[in-house]
């Protein structure tokens, strides 16, 4: 019997009054991170170091989980954003909807423990037009750390839900923001984050100490102005692969989603982003490599030192990065053990990479690629197709901006020896024809920053779809596939018990054998399902977690995703967590169904109006959470049938005056009457065309 035991029975057999026994709980820290055999808790953003998103239990497994039910629900009606990951600790979870809010959560029945609110419209009201929520949390004895949309980084006790300390991260006014999770390790907290797609940005990650929030290193991404002099050699020789003025764009590079440490090595993994802007013709004129954007950089985790890179996309141009997860595996390759990463960026290819020396070891496309016929693999560089940087001013290429894979994770699990992949099938236009390459400058205010024409357009619904694969990485090769609605789909986890979970943007959460990718359970979830779940115990007693709703990207995608029926006003957001024979019900759920735009038939629209309008919905990075063609898809109201865009004196008061920022809606003061009569005209004219479209079909 473990002293754990016989203290939990003595304390039962005298009621803890004569002793007053209290059993501390299991603290979160290397050890407990490095633990891949125990699943109670899910600590992290990838549930250990590894970030494999695997869990050894099997309680529910694939021949019982069609007795799977719903435990309880936790509804969410406040919230625009809700794509985050879950932690669980201790029979607590931990979670960060909305503008970067935590709250905590009893992990069996979803009793609100606390709630802690940054403030974020107060601090930086100008940070809300990034248009994200976060996408996860960091814990670690006893901390629970939140990376705050406008910068900061903040420590707060787990168990009061008080902030501890609070550092800020980034530089006053300028166009970075935090939508990613932390991650911690030897005591050491990491944040990076994102803004190269929205102004001129140079990208770094900053580590700071665990228990103090004092800043021990910064690692940049990309090289700074030379004149100035370069904080290393690592900047110097990267800023050998850079042109012309590049450091007057910002560079890029950001680290806005994937770091991994590996303690076999002692390294930090960045997965680094694109470039600002994304036209290298722009950043840097006359090519080269363009270090360190699209890349995975291996670190010292004690001193933040450069230890080796692999870029998957030198000199990228079309806002392709590496900053999907990264994940650690042991594979037996032609015979021999080895410690690899395993990556699939947003360019359509796998990757498998020498953890120890940076090296390519095979890489493979994944999903429709066409911008490179391959990766040489004596070089590891790829073997781009003609006019794939739009050479000749415009280009259709496969993947698009929103890649193969974007940030919803992937799981790989050790028993089956499989990836289980989310994988987009779109394309993207680029074109840059009469752009003044000389004279281009990033917006002062945050906003599109691309560096190519503004293309505000609905994505056909026909033009893309999706798929949950399942992929053997030493073989590089689909074992298995399964469509998924739409063209985005949630991240993954999958178990011991043989199985693979994932929601879908038509509000299915879905539990699949992990060997055969046979659909095995299914559930109505009232709503869309792309935030990553998890899975974890208390007691005897396996849980399953994931939170509901539709942010960020799907919003740009238009009808293919609108199409489904979900309305940020109408359709609650949700915490949902299962169990075997769970029988609870969720409040009242409204049907999705599509918005029907309101129109004011006396209105009179000025056609030229409503083209600069039309322009602006786009600079001012409208489409993020409205988008494109103002069709939005779930995470924020659509403009054609909301009632404050039929009358202009309310428009104004929500777009110049702010009226809405506690509610994430931000600021824009800069606009002019004018500016401000654009918008409205093209608002005005998309619910009419809406309308339009509509009656012909019927």
């Amino acid at each position: 019997m473990t002293v754990r035991k016989l203290l939990a029975l003595v304390g039962a057999l005298f009621g803890g009054a004569m002793f007053n026994i209290v059993i501390a709980a299991p603290t979160i820290n290397n050890a407990a991170l490095s633990n891949e055999a125990n699943g109670t808790n899910w600590a992290a953003y990838g549930r250990t170091f590894s970030e494999q998103r695997y869990s050894p239990l099997k309680q529910i497994n694939a021949e019982n989980v069609s007795r799977l039910g719903l435990a309880w629900a936790y509804d969410l009606p406040d919230v625009n954003f809700s794509t985050t990951a879950p932690l669980a600790v201790d029979g607590v979870i931990y979670f960060s909807p909305g503008i970067s809010e935590v709250r905590a959560v009893t992990a069996t029945s979803g009793k609100l423990l606390w709630r802690y609110d940054p403030e974020v419209a107060k601090v930086a009201p100008q940070k809300l037009r990034a248009g994200w929520g976060s996408r996860g949390l960091a814990y670690w004895e006893g901390k629970v750390y939140l990376g705050s949309r406008d910068g900061r980084l903040i420590a707060i006790n787990a168990k009061t839900g008080k902030p501890i300390w609070s550092v800020m991260t980034v530089e006053a006014n300028d166009h970075r923001y935090i939508t990613g999770a932390p991650r911690v390790f030897n005591g050491k907290v990491i944040i990076g984050h994102g803004g190269a797609d929205v102004g001129a940005t140079r990208g770094y990650v900053t580590a700071y100490d665990g228990k103090t929030g004092k800043q021990l290193w910064r690692f940049f991404t990309v090289p700074g102005d030379p004149a100035k002099g370069f904080e290393d050699k690592t900047q110097e020789m990267a800023a050998k692969t850079w042109k012309g003025e590049w450091w007057k764009h910002g560079g890029g590079g950001t680290v806005w989603n994937a770091m991994t440490y590996d303690p076999q090595f002692n390294r930090i993994y960045l997965g680094t982003g694109n470039g600002a802007p994304w036209n290298q013709k722009i950043r840097s004129p006359g090519g080269g490599d363009n270090l360190f954007l699209c890349a995975i950089v291996a670190l010292n985790a004690d001193t933040g030192e450069y230890v080796w890179h692999y870029q998957t996309n030198p000199g990228e141009t079309w806002d392709y990065n590496s900053a999907m997860d990264i994940v650690l595996a042991d594979l037996v390759i032609d015979g021999k053990p080895r410690q690899v990463i395993t990556h699939a960026p947003k360019n359509g290819f796998f990757y498998v990479i020498d953890r120890a020396t940076g090296k390519l070891i095979s890489a493979e496309k994944f999903t429709k690629v066409t911008w490179a016929e391959r990766i040489d693999l004596s070089t590891g560089r790829p073997v781009e197709t003609p006019n794939a940087r739009y050479e000749a001013g415009e280009t259709l290429i496969w993947p698009g901006m929103i890649g193969g894979h974007n940030m919803q994770p992937m799981s790989y699990n050790p028993g089956t020896g499989l990836v289980y992949l989310p994988t987009i099938d779109l394309p993207g236009y680029y074109n840059d024809k009469g752009i003044d390459m000389a004279n281009w400058k990033h917006s002062k205010e945050l906003g599109w920053g691309a560096g190519l024409n503004d293309v505000n357009e609905d994505t056909p619904m026909n033009m893309g779809g999706s798929s949950l694969q399942a992929w053997d990485p030493v073989k590089q090769k689909a074992v298995w596939s399964v469509p998924t609605p739409g063209v985005m789909n949630g991240g993954t986890i999958t178990t011991a018990g043989n199985l693979v979970f994932q929601g879908q943007i038509d509000g299915k959460f879905i539990a699949y054998a992990a060997d055969s990718g046979k659909r095995l359970w299914s559930f109505d979830a009232a709503n869309a399902v792309l935030a990553p779940p998890i899975t974890f115990s208390v007691g005897k007693k396996q849980y399953v977690s994931v939170i509901t709703g539709n942010s960020g990207a799907p919003s740009i995608l238009g009808s293919p995703q609108a199409q489904y029926g979900w309305q940020a006003r109408v359709n609650v957001r949700r915490l949902l967590t299962f169990a075997l024979d769970g029988e609870r019900q969720m409040s009242a759920a409204a049907a999705p169904a599509q918005i029907v735009p309101l129109d004011d038939p006396q209105f009179k629209i000025d056609t030229v109006l409503a083209e600069k309008g039309k322009t602006m919905f786009l600079e001012k990075y409208c489409v993020a959470c409205h988008g494109f063609s103002a069709i939005a898809a779930g995470g924020a109201p659509d403009l054609r049938a909301s009632a404050l865009a039929l009358s202009a004196p309310a428009f104004e008061q929500v777009v110049r005056n702010g009226i809405l920022q506690a509610k994430g809606m931000p600021r824009y003061a800069e606009l002019s009457d004018a500016d401000l009569n654009s918008l409205f005209h093209y608002l005005r004219s998309r619910a009419r065309e809406s309308l339009a479209a509509a009656k012909a079909v019927k």
